[in-house]
């Protein structure tokens, strides 16, 4: 009886490992039939309308040229410094570059010829805050709107 066990027990171990081997080989026929036969597909939804994607405007990378009347009006104000000798004309050329060296080096600032805001702002024809930050508020500014704030009822 002990030997009809083991010709069993051999014939289990032979069979489970015969599966094992023959697992890949099986899983790839059934993912090739599953994939040929027909399957009930569930309903997808299919857009009819095309996304309308919004697309940001480039940002100018540099700064713009000022135009011809902006020219003239800096040389206007280079000419009413003195610095400027002749016409203005609307065109950045040699003079206007030496007049605003010129004129940025007599009023303490780095003489690049260039325009800059703190240059516009001495010329009269900048922003008054240009190159400032925003202002800080200050502890007895905070204490007070604290104050004004709790007793408002």
């Amino acid at each position: 009886m002990r030997a009809h066990r083991i010709s069993k027990l051999t014939a289990a171990l032979m069979f489970f490992a015969a599966l094992a081997l023959a697992a890949p080989a099986l899983a790839a026929r059934q993912t090739t039939t599953s994939k040929t036969a027909a399957k009930p597909s569930s309903p997808k939804k299919v857009s009819t309308k095309a996304r309308s994607v919004k697309r940001r405007k480039p940002r100018q990378k540099a700064q713009t040229a000022p135009t011809p009347a902006r020219i003239s009006e800096i040389q206007s104000a280079l000419a009413t410094q003195g610095t400027y000798k002749g016409q203005p004309n609307g065109k950045w050329d040699n003079a206007t570059v030496q007049a605003m060296k010129d004129y940025q080096s007599a009023h303490g600032l780095t003489a690049t010829g260039k325009l800059d805001a703190l240059t516009l702002q001495k010329l009269g024809l900048g922003s008054e805050i240009a190159g400032r930050a925003a202002p800080l508020p200050t502890p007895q500014t905070q204490g007070a709107s604290a104050s004004t704030q709790q007793q408002t009822p």
